[in-house]
């Protein structure tokens, strides 16, 4: 089992929490080698009481430009940010693998939850699994 925990920036269509890397990289490896995938999305924290944030566990698909997914999550790039920080033009276009997560499992938590009533931890699991 391999654990490599890399901050990305991400994008969601619905359930599924997109990103993108390059064909090389140690992310795009570990994928190959095991597609089981937990993605860690969190508030920033102002005191400890106020932690809000979601935990995904899923199965990672890399779809490139052949696939006939593909055209369904690219739009969900935004890309425009990304590609100023890179120095790119924003009339190029994105380009790379899209990995894509469909949560099957999601643990929720948020302490402010208890003031009215609800555990702090909310689950969530796709029907059908």
């Amino acid at each position: 089992m391999c654990v490599l925990a890399t901050p990305v920036r991400y994008f969601h269509l619905d359930f599924a929490v997109t990103f993108s890397t390059a064909p090389g990289s140690p992310k795009m490896r570990n994928l190959a080698a095991d597609p089981r995938v937990s993605v860690g999305i969190f508030a920033p924290l102002v005191g400890r009481a106020s932690s809000r944030g979601a935990q995904l566990f899923g199965r990672a698909r890399v779809l490139s430009e052949e696939d006939p997914d593909f055209a369904h999550y690219r739009p969900a790039f935004r890309r425009q940010s990304d590609h100023v920080e890179r120095s790119r033009s924003l009339d190029e276009p994105p380009s790379g693998p899209v990995v894509v997560v469909e949560a099957e499992r999601i643990v929720y938590t948020e302490h402010w939850l208890r003031r009215d009533g609800f555990a702090p931890r909310q689950f969530w699991t796709r029907s059908g699994l």
